[in-house]
């Protein structure tokens, strides 16, 4: 046998901690980055609102809504075992995430209440292209059993009349979103478009939408990562500080 065989593979955790002191444990397969953090500020439940994080992987979103002032029911839904347990680590340390609860399934299999008042997920962006052979990485980054279509679907089950569900994705595929969440009677109503200087094309959008309400989409202001200086942007500060 050659040395090593049969060992368990370490997996190395490094803590990220956020505006007002909440930690967040990442791995190189369950981290987070700036889409999240944008996506948490976009759409934010009120202080005692029901919410569910989606695609959740290390809980980040229902993480960073703790650390804005979110203390209502919020269930952290993430299909990989290995992504789940880096937010139950964060759990354990901490008695004031205890309104948090880390559920490991596949969301097409997630049943249905009606109940949250916001829903949001960060969902895999990409249906071609290289493909991590890690499995997770390759989960958390391409379309395979979690589809745009699956993740509108299951936000629509999760949500009440008039509840909201956002997302962030490719701007790109603008689209194709709009299209997936009528389908799933998730009616378009704010946008915002990111773009890392001004004049540049976007290469993000947060888009939200309402469970069975009129048509009627509101762009609001584009967020620029940058300055003129190519500094980081007064309203990025301000985003990661207290959301939009």
């Amino acid at each position: 046998m050659r040395e090593g065989a049969g060992r368990e593979k370490r997996v190395e955790v490094t803590v990220e901690t956020l505006a007002r002191g909440t930690k967040v444990y990442i791995s190189r397969a369950h981290r987070f980055g700036t889409d999240a953090m944008l996506l948490s500020g976009f759409a934010r439940p009120r202080r005692a609102e029901t919410a569910v994080d989606l695609c959740s992987g290390c809980g980040i979103v229902a993480l960073r809504w703790h650390d804005l002032g979110h203390r209502g029911p919020c269930r952290a839904v993430e299909v990989d075992p290995a992504g789940t347990a880096l937010l139950e680590r964060a759990l354990a340390e901490d008695e004031a995430l205890g309104h948090i609860t880390p559920v490991c399934a596949d969301l097409n299999h997630l049943p249905g209440d009606g109940l949250a008042h916001l829903v949001a997920a960060n969902p895999p962006y990409f249906t071609g292209g290289f493909v991590s052979p890690d499995a997770a990485r390759a989960a958390a980054r391409h379309e395979g059993g979690c589809t745009l279509e699956q993740v509108a679907a299951a936000a629509a089950r999760l949500l009440r009349d008039g509840g909201r569900f956002a997302l962030c994705h490719r701007a790109d595929q603008l689209a194709r979103v709009c299209a997936a969440l009528c389908a799933a009677r998730l009616e378009p109503k704010r946008a915002a478009f990111v773009r890392q200087r001004a004049g540049e094309a976007p290469w993000l959008v947060l888009v939200e939408g309402q469970k069975n309400r009129r048509p009627g989409l509101r762009y609001e202001p584009d967020v620029l990562m940058e300055d003129e200086g190519g500094r980081p942007s007064a309203r990025l500060q301000t985003i990661y500080r207290e959301g939009m």
